[in-house]
């Protein structure tokens, strides 16, 4: 069994089938494992450039956070952000956001323990039978954005391909930067309404819990589209906005800006995964509400379903 792509739905699935000992294999075209949930380290620390934060509402995933948090690699942020808008500033209470003091890719890194992850992969494509990359195997697992998946399949499988063009994505860019001291009033993080440039600013010096004078930003899909091809040059509007919107006397040390062309599902699928008679199973957040939950849901979902049709 060949499970393509080392993101948390990715993992989970494989977790699933090698605990009912399913041989199976993960391939990731990066060079490490986490997906989405993407942290980049300026400097020796990590920065979130993916995922923001997680929410917890499943009992089944509640255990995996807890045994996070128990391992000091998950902690509750907070439960209360702000929204900017044309209405002013105010605060906006909601559900418990947990954070990872080491980034959210260690989450899914420790997720894979014990799992034989090939990081730096390629895989070329996926042909009926189905064979991966040119190795045969009972079934693949997609583990990616439906674009992304779409790119590997064989036309002559018609479910597949079918599932993977119901998918919508938008696009973001994630900008992290580095300002010479905090000179922001204290915030978790704020909903940006109705703005030109941002939707999302989140304070990570305060997610991480060591005060660092940090903003990660990320941007509305509209702005996203029209610097894709060059996201760096994004940057300077990327930090105006945000030193705009908090009244920031102090330009920023340093600012890196990371493009992600498929950043969110924008319609949710039925079900909790695609799995096909040719042997082709989609999993993540597609299925769902765009949730590092439910990425986990689907792809644990999608071992289970596997180990069920490989065992009767």
């Amino acid at each position: 069994m060949v499970v393509v792509g080392a993101g948390i739905a990715g993992v989970a699935c494989a977790r699933e089938l090698a605990a009912a000992g399913v041989p199976v294999q993960i391939r990731e075209r990066a060079r490490v494992a986490g997906g989405r949930m993407a942290s980049k380290r300026f400097d020796g620390r990590p920065a979130d450039i993916g995922a923001a934060y997680f929410t917890v509402s499943d009992p089944d995933f509640a255990c995996v956070v807890e045994g996070w948090r128990a391992a000091g690699l998950a902690r509750e942020w907070t439960d209360t952000f702000l929204a900017y808008g044309a209405d002013g500033r105010h605060a906006v209470p909601g559900p418990m956001r947990w954070a990872a003091p080491r980034g959210l890719r260690s989450l899914v890194t420790d997720l894979a323990t014990g799992l034989p992850v090939t990081v730096d992969r390629l895989v070329l494509g996926v042909e009926p039978g189905p064979r991966v990359d040119g190795t045969g195997c009972e079934a693949v697992v997609l583990a990616m954005p439906g674009p992304q998946a779409a790119l590997l399949l064989d036309p002559t499988l018609a479910d597949a391909t079918r599932a993977v063009q119901a998918q919508q994505w938008t696009s973001t860019l994630t900008a992290v930067l580095r300002f010479p001291r905090r000179r922001w009033p204290d915030f978790a993080g704020a909903f940006v309404n109705d703005h030109p440039v941002l939707t999302l600013l989140c304070d990570d010096g305060d997610r991480r819990g060591d005060g660092e004078p940090v903003l990660v930003a990320h941007t509305t899909a509209e702005f996203a589209g029209r610097h894709l091809l060059q996201p760096t040059a994004a940057a300077p509007a990327v930090e105006q906005a945000v030193r705009d919107l908090l009244a920031l006397p102090e330009p920023a040390d340093h600012v890196h800006v990371h493009r992600w062309t498929y950043a969110k599902p924008a319609t949710g699928l039925s079900g909790a995964y695609h799995l096909d008679d040719d042997g082709v199973g989609l999993a993540g957040d597609a299925f769902g509400q765009p949730r590092v939950q439910t990425a986990w849901l689907s792809g644990r979902e999608l071992g289970r379903a596997l180990v069920r049709r490989l065992t009767t």
